[in-house]
């Protein structure tokens, strides 16, 4: 399933709202799987080491899908059974599970090796609004290093579109919240993974040196193509 086609579907799941008789009346409960990488787990070194690609990927990407799939399970027989009580009580790990896997999706999308573009600069029309929108690529990571740098605990930093105001933005989000919390009217061109667990094994706890190298392996030919899709 395509990315913007998954959050669009699991936006409708983390909101308390669910259509339970369009969910009841479903033959079938759709399941999600661990997404291949589009490259290797070492292709990104020196800036992510392979140990750290693939135990972020096999072990901590799995595990929200895994424990995504159990929690919509669980909602769609609740839903069956008329367990409002259990409903509302599942909402939290939809949240986090399914959000762990809508933002661990576009981030393996995020990047890429050297040999292949990753780093390069931005082109065309979103390299030319980031330039209107921060004044330079350099002032735009800036920002969002500073941004991501200071946020406390867990989280994500996020490049994004505002498709309502027609600019782009840099948000940050607690925990797997996805972007779309933030905003229906958001949508995700760049995510960087600020938990522990996607650096600490090469970089510690110094988080602002893994966000400074991250920038060197950044797929922006990928946030492109979701610029000129989602700004059309």
């Amino acid at each position: 399933m395509a990315l913007r086609s998954l959050a669009l579907a699991t936006r409708k799941t983390l909101t308390l709202g669910l259509n339970s008789t369009r969910l009841s009346q479903s033959r079938a409960l759709q399941t999600f799987s661990l997404p291949d990488l589009p490259y290797d787990y070492g292709a990104l070194e020196p800036a992510i080491s392979g140990e750290i690609m693939q135990l972020h990927h096999q072990k901590h990407h799995q595990t929200y899908i895994t424990n995504y799939n159990k929690a919509l399970e669980q909602l769609h027989d609740a839903i069956q059974k008329g367990d409002s009580s259990t409903v509302a009580k599942l909402q939290s790990a939809i949240k986090f599970n399914g959000g762990g896997h809508i933002n661990h999706s576009i981030f393996w999308q995020n990047l890429a090796p050297i040999r292949e573009g990753g780093g390069e600069p931005p082109k065309g029309s979103l390299g030319w609004v980031i330039d209107t929108n921060f004044g330079s690529l350099e002032s735009l990571i800036q920002n969002i290093n500073a941004e991501g740098a200071a946020l406390q605990g867990s989280g994500w930093v996020w490049l994004g579109l505002d498709k309502e105001l027609k600019k782009l933005v840099i948000e940050t989000t607690a925990n797997q919240d996805p972007l779309v919390t933030k905003g229906p009217h958001l949508v995700p061109l760049l995510g960087i993974d600020v938990w522990e667990h996607a650096y600490y094994l090469q970089y510690k706890n110094v988080r602002p040196d893994y966000l400074k190298n991250i920038w060197k392996v950044i797929n922006w030919k990928y946030a492109s193509e979701v610029y000129e899709k989602e700004s059309a």
